[in-house]
């Protein structure tokens, strides 16, 4: 599942049982199943089961099966968090804002150190425009040592901060999440866009080399190279990245900047 993009941001990251992120490409990827210790009661092990079932049908876009699993793990099982954060992102996704908010405060309140409850509460808050509110959230998720994946909070805070105009407070949160993951591709492409908004070329220059050597570029971020190598005054480069732009993605709205000679 991916998410709706945030300007001049690439998006948030969620996760579910299952987790997603939105990179300058979207991707996805589930979660192992929940490891058990074998002693779970049998409600448990329904509600449980459901929700991942919930996890899957959600990220396949299926929100009307999602709906259903998530009603029959809480039913199973009220007492059961992870539930109640499934249940968070599907009315989310349905537009129902108030039962949404609800079960997401009931997940934190069953389990305050749900770090995914937190953050996907906290994502739900930044995408109402709530942005002040969700870096509480992404803090909290972040805390738990136990957190896997604490780089999609820190990046989730960054891309929040940047809605608010904060720059300074946003590349702090995305140097945070390449200090847990190096590689972490929103959080490079997100820093070399403030490096070129702050006039830092060679900075964001160094930021977008990485990103680009670690995966195929999109027209997101052949268009901001084009940019910065034009700033650097490398003429060579931004007419080898325009070209890549041009060849490989005709119909996107970055080729048609390029055309237009519209570079800001």
């Amino acid at each position: 599942m991916t998410v709706k993009s945030l300007a001049p941001a690439l998006g948030l990251v969620c996760a579910l049982v299952a987790g997603c992120a939105t990179q300058p490409a979207s991707n996805t990827e589930l979660k192992p199943k929940t490891a058990t210790t074998g002693d779970e009661s049998e409600a448990r092990v329904r509600a449980r089961i459901h929700t991942e079932l919930a996890s899957s049908y959600y990220q396949l876009g299926n929100v009307g099966v999602a709906l259903e699993e998530v009603r029959k793990a809480v039913e199973s099982d009220p007492t059961y968090g992870p539930a109640y954060n499934a249940a968070g992102l599907v009315y989310g996704a349905l537009k129902q804002d108030s039962r949404a908010e609800a079960s997401f405060q009931r997940a934190l309140s069953i389990n305050a150190l749900d770090s995914d409850a937190n953050n996907n509460y906290g994502r739900f808050l930044c995408e109402r425009k709530r942005e002040q509110e969700s870096i509480r959230y992404f803090m909290a998720a972040v805390q738990n040592p136990l957190y896997r994946t604490p780089e999609r909070a820190y990046v989730n805070a960054g891309v929040c901060a940047r809605r608010q105009g904060d720059a300074a407070a946003a590349a702090g949160y995305f140097r945070q999440a390449l200090r847990v993951r190096p590689n972490q591709r929103q959080a490079l492409y997100n820093l070399a866009e403030l490096e070129y908004e702050g006039r830092n070329y060679a900075a964001a220059k160094g930021h977008l080399d990485l990103l680009m050597r670690g995966a195929r570029p999109n027209a997101t971020t052949l268009w901001l190279a084009v940019r910065i190598e034009r700033r650097l005054g490398d003429a060579d480069s931004a007419a080898s990245y325009a070209q890549q732009l041009r060849k490989n993605f005709p119909g996107s709205k970055e080729a048609r900047a390029l055309s237009a000679g519209q570079f800001e």
